[in-house]
């Protein structure tokens, strides 16, 4: 297997992974109708993936139906992406708890980039997708994107200033 650019993606590398994935554990999942997880979730399900949030201050609640999980250690099926909705420094202990539950893919959100945790996950044969949406990925690659509040600027992952 050649060596990805985590620079640039190719999207036969992206559509591949969006269509081989089922099952997502979103590690940072919200139950904030205006956060970023929360309308990505919205939108996977709604193209009939199954995700299982991972929120360990929302452990036992749900989201959107979902029962929410305190870890990837609690999920009862091993997935195959999990989708991390937190910062870089975070989002190398979860790769490493990805690697151990098996998972087949890691994605880092918009944003996150832990090219440490990028190589472990490589070297332990997982996929890896950095500082990407699959939410924006998916809609780019199916032609949908201005659909989605895309460049509308309702939807932020930054604070406004007051």
């Amino acid at each position: 297997m050649s060596a990805v650019n985590h620079d640039r993606y190719d999207d036969t590398y992206l559509r591949r992974i969006l269509r081989e994935t089922k099952t997502i554990a979103m590690v940072g999942a919200s139950a904030n109708w205006n956060r970023p997880s929360y309308f990505a979730m919205k939108y996977l399900l709604d193209r009939g993936y199954k995700i299982l949030p991972v929120n360990p201050a929302a452990a036992g609640q749900e989201i959107m139906g979902q029962k929410v999980f305190g870890s990837l250690d609690e999920l009862p099926v091993k997935v195959d992406m999990v989708d991390i909705f937190r910062n870089s420094q975070a989002a190398g202990p979860i790769t490493d708890e990805a690697i151990k539950h098996g998972a087949k893919v890691v994605w880092m959100q918009l944003g996150v980039r832990n090219d440490e945790a990028a190589g472990r996950a490589e070297k332990a044969g997982l996929k890896v997708v950095m500082n990407r949406c699959p939410k924006i990925e998916h809609s780019r690659l199916s032609g949908t994107i201005e659909w989605h509040g895309i460049a509308s600027g309702v939807i932020s992952s930054r604070k406004r200033a007051l």
